[in-house]
């Protein structure tokens, strides 16, 4: 009977409002009206009939009836009173032909508030209904700098073509991620097919994962999914049977631990102090440090393979990484055995080196470009006796390491070089891709130039923006001091790399970052020998790890050119070992950007998780972000890439 469901509801409705009281949260339903009020709204836009999640029901429109409801929308009502006996009627009414008119709600934030059918909901919730039809009005935000509003303007993009509004991320570029794995471009519209197989795959998939119990605060259904899309072609996962797509979670239900771990708790920003002291100076061979070590390892040899984006002819990048692999030949000579693959976009398949390599006999693999980041991800799921690792830094993964520098440390000096050698306070600097990390290496740079010269200016320059001329710019500004790519390829002519200045026709070199990958590819073979892979201290109980080390470790080092006058060349050094000996830190403290804003606090370091996603300029920079429609598609490729996390800096690269 109607009134035995009631009363059960209430009891529910009851029992959210005394847990609510308890936690000091507010009991009731929130009021949209109320919620508005605090925000600053650009627009409303009807919609017109839309399918609602019922789970994305949260609130009423206005006050009047948000304290007939608990939180969870069950009823607060006493049995006796009429909105008990109207509530019973609903749900009568319900039971025998179906609910008939469709509710009016609003959405803000892609949350539903009801104006018209609140006891509809309720009695839908309470029998665990999917959807309710309704007709619908949408408030839409200011654009601002939060995640939640950033978020939300890639769902409004994505639901602009697709019409789907109940799958949702925690992470930004998480929607456009999504686009592109279901073999869809921006403005392509979704058809009724498309809907309809997207959501069984969905549905399947997220009864998986709740039965599996994989759900923890923090992270969405659609993160789990769009994890799993990245691994398993959506082509493929559209046709599985709800027992295959079980069988694909098995291999991979222990990165659904490490979604959601802390950004921060993942970072390894140094190797411990042992190992640290350990690993110094030993690149020109093995000291008496390490005697004990090889004489307790096995005899029998640890294959390592290197799979690079481009031969060494081509990438300044690829070449950095091959010193690194000939370095660990040379310290662990009969101990370990190194090969290097190439990839070639025309002719080869990422994921079919990386099997050529496993077959092979390589049990540890170091993948040095972000683009090979699902490949090595899916490699090392299905192969977890082999330990791989994929250049690139912060992404949320248990079977798969990630490693990087922090690289704005060295530009932070080639900084503070230009700001004391440029003659009219102007310095041109040329980005590559738009990235994460990108921008941390520009406003490192800016700061150490303000540094030395408060009235320093950089100016900003992508050689992967269309339509732009770098010796116009040059010429238009009066700009003779350049901080260009980071290194010059073996093979290549010229010398337009590092912070250099042009002068009478004349090219004069002044200092440049390196890389020294050898130390960090030392360290990590050395702890697999060791069977300390997952014990060392800085890695023992974390979810998933991603090395970001700076030039403390010896991976990163700025070389300075005798052009250099030696007071500059002096300074340089004195801050190098601030920097190295944690005494000075580049983001530190409060900062201005561009438009006046202040980031940081005083007296306060910038998370490291702030440093690697900045998305903004500090205000001696004399530029922008561009924007995708002004990319060139190679480097709107690699900005795709950046999944639900972020990517290192490809300035390099």
């Amino acid at each position: 009977m109607a009134s035995e469901d009631y009363y059960r509801a209430l009891k529910s409705g009851k029992n959210a409002y005394r847990n609510a009281v308890l936690k000091g949260e507010y009991p009731y339903l929130p009021a949209l009206d109320e919620i508005t009020q605090q925000a600053d709204l650009l627009t409303e836009e009807n919609l017109g009939l839309v399918s609602i999640p019922l789970n994305l029901i949260v609130g009423t429109k206005t006050a009047g009836r948000q304290n007939s409801f608990a939180v969870n929308f069950m009823p607060l009502m006493p049995e006796s009173s009429e909105f008990a006996r109207k509530w019973a009627h609903v749900y009568d009414y319900h039971m025998e032909q179906g609910i008939g008119d469709p509710i009016v709600a609003y959405e803000f934030m892609n949350r539903f508030y009801v104006l018209e059918g609140n006891k509809r909901v309720s009695v839908l919730k309470y029998v665990g209904a999917d959807s309710i039809e309704g007709t619908v009005t949408r408030i839409i935000p200011q654009k601002s700098d939060t995640i939640e509003n950033k978020i939300y303007y890639e769902f409004l993009a994505f639901y602009k073509d697709s019409e789907i509004n109940y799958i949702w991320f925690s992470k930004v570029g998480s929607f456009p991620k999504l686009t592109e794995l279901v073999g869809k471009k921006p403005g392509d519209k979704w058809t009724d097919d498309d809907r309809m197989n997207f959501r069984s795959a969905y549905n399947q998939f997220t009864e998986i994962y709740d039965e599996a119990g994989s759900a923890k605060e923090g992270t969405t259904h659609g993160d789990a999914f769009l994890l799993y899309l990245s691994l398993y072609p959506y082509s493929e996962v559209v046709s599985k049977s709800k027992a295959e797509m079980k069988d694909d979670f098995s291999k991979i239900a222990k990165e659904f631990i490490a979604i959601d771990t802390s950004p921060e708790s993942a970072l390894v920003m140094d190797p411990d102090d042992t190992e640290k002291a350990q690993s110094q100076g030993t690149l020109s061979g093995v000291g008496n440090a390490f005697a004990k070590f090889f004489r307790l390892t096995s005899s029998k040899t640890l294959k390592v393979a290197f799979i690079h984006d481009k031969p060494t002819s081509e990438s300044a990048w690829t070449y950095s990484h091959e010193l690194g692999r000939m370095a660990v030949e040379q310290i662990f000579q009969g101990k370990v055995e190194t090969s290097a693959y190439f990839y070639r976009e025309e002719d080869s398949d990422i994921s079919e080196i990386l099997e050529n390599a496993i077959a092979g006999g390589s049990r540890v693999i170091f993948t040095t470009h972000q683009k090979f980041l699902a490949a090595s991800l899916k490699a090392a799921i299905e192969h977890p006796e082999v330990r791989i690792l994929n250049c690139s830094v912060n992404q949320p993964y248990k079977s798969l390491r990630t490693y990087y520098g922090r690289l704005y440390e060295a530009k932070f000096l080639g900084g503070m070089i230009a700001g004391a050698m440029c003659e009219n306070d102007r310095i041109a600097y040329v980005g590559k891709y738009p990235i994460y990390g990108a921008m941390a290496n520009i406003n490192a740079f800016a700061l150490g130039a303000q540094m030395t010269n408060p009235r320093a200016k950089v100016y900003l320059y992508w050689d992967t923006q269309k339509d732009t001329d770098f010796e116009e710019l040059l010429r238009k500004e009066q700009i003779s001091l350049v901080s260009d790519n980071d290194f010059i390829r073996p093979a290549s002519e010229g010398r337009l790399y590092g912070l250099y200045l042009r002068k009478d026709g004349n090219i004069m070199n002044l200092a440049a970052p390196i890389w020294n990958w050898g130390h960090f590819y030392e360290r990590i073979i050395r702890d697999l020998l060791q069977g300390s892979w997952d014990s060392s201290p800085d890695v023992a109980g974390k979810d998933a790890v991603n090395y970001y080390w700076g030039m403390s470790s010896g991976i990163l080092d700025l070389i300075m050119s005798q052009n250099l006058p030696s007071g500059i060349r002096d300074l340089t050094r004195i801050m190098k070992q601030q920097i190295t000996d944690d005494c000075f830190y580049p983001f530190f403290g409060e900062m201005t950007i561009q438009g006046g804003l202040t980031i940081g606090k005083k007296g306060k370091i910038l998370p490291p998780e702030k440093i690697i996603t900045m998305d903004y300029l500090m205000n001696n920079v004399v530029g922008s972000i561009p924007t995708q429609e002004e990319l060139t598609d190679e480097a709107n490729e690699l900005i795709a890439m950046q999944t639900s996390g972020v990517t290192p800096d490809a300035m390099t690269i």
